[in-house]
């Protein structure tokens, strides 16, 4: 179990090598949907998403081993592995999936991390690595169901605390899900948290109705950066257990929560990254009168060439 004197210790280990990230308020209406809205804009941490804090966290545990580190990624993962790993002065090994973007990749290669692409899923890169790290002894930085991935990832809550009064609300997207378990960590149960999900890719929905972690078919324009295939055991026993509540999305109020991000706010998310903000475009979350809701964008590591002619104007 991950809990707020987790969130604590990774904070202070983690000070100086991730960003305080901004939040913007913003007036719902200007994105179609009611109320005033703080929006975390963890798209502008280094590597483009909220990965680092996580990732600094597990690596600065304790001495690293001469071989390094692994990871399996669909992309952001990985980038924040590479880029700690660089700064920490070790190697990295990530393995991602075939279908990994483009774009991450590029920027893996460029971060000096040694790349290797299996399979079609997270799921078979992650098996991969696995094996991988067996043979070399690399230390293992899971993307999402270490304690002290975990507790890096809560970091965000416990900064939004800190730049936001009185939050009623928070939406995160939900991949493996160490970004909402630590968020939810944080807070405790004090604060609702919604977890938001692609219907394609309803890991923790699908975890919650069965009553534990099961493996689901991955689909859908996210499986990049959500396509995790089962929740983490951290991340289903902390749902449970601060009562997190679970929202799906269409695949077509992700395009238009990015697009509005965009052309509204000039703030350029992935798919995934809109995720939090499309259950409120989509109405699969619709907050009360007054309730103060805050809002993660989660990542940015995307090509943004489609964003400006297809915006709506």
């Amino acid at each position: 179990m991950v809990d707020r004197s987790d969130v604590e210790a990774a904070a202070a280990l983690v000070e100086g090598r991730v960003r305080e990230t901004p939040v913007i308020a913003v007036e719902g209406a200007d994105l179609g949907v009611p109320g005033q809205l703080s929006l975390k804009l963890e798209l502008h941490q280094h590597t483009g998403s909220f990965k680092p804090r996580g990732a600094f966290n597990r690596m600065l545990q304790g001495s690293l081993p001469s071989a390094g580190v692994i990871a399996a990624s669909g992309g952001n993962h990985g980038l924040a592995v590479a880029y700690a790993a660089r700064s920490l002065g070790v190697p990295a090994e990530v393995f991602v999936p075939v279908t990994a973007s483009p774009v991450k990749v590029q920027r893996l290669a460029g971060l000096g991390a040694q790349v290797r692409q299996v399979g079609q899923h997270y799921a078979e890169a992650l098996a991969a690595s696995t094996q991988r790290a067996g043979e070399t002894g690399a230390l293992v930085v899971h993307a999402y169901d270490q304690p002290e991935v975990v507790a890096g990832q809560g970091t965000v809550g416990r900064e939004l605390e800190r730049q936001v009064d009185g939050i009623d609300t928070v939406l995160v997207a939900v991949g493996g899900g160490g970004l909402v378990s630590g968020i939810a960590s944080w807070f405790g149960g004090s604060v609702r948290v919604v977890a938001v999900e692609p219907e394609q890719i309803p890991t923790l929905h699908s975890a919650l109705k069965a009553g534990r972690p099961v493996d689901i078919e991955v689909g859908g324009i996210a499986t990049d950066s959500l396509g995790a295939r089962r929740i983490g055991e951290i991340a289903f026993d902390t749902a449970r257990r601060t009562e997190v509540v679970s929202v799906l999305v269409r695949d077509e109020d992700l395009v238009r929560a990015r697009r509005l991000l965009w052309s509204e706010l000039r703030v350029a998310a992935e798919l995934g990254g809109a995720a939090a903000l499309a259950a409120l475009v989509g109405g699969a979350y619709v907050p009360q009168p007054g309730e103060r809701v805050a809002v993660i964008i989660c990542g940015g590591n995307t090509d943004p060439s489609d964003l400006g002619p297809a915006a709506p104007h």
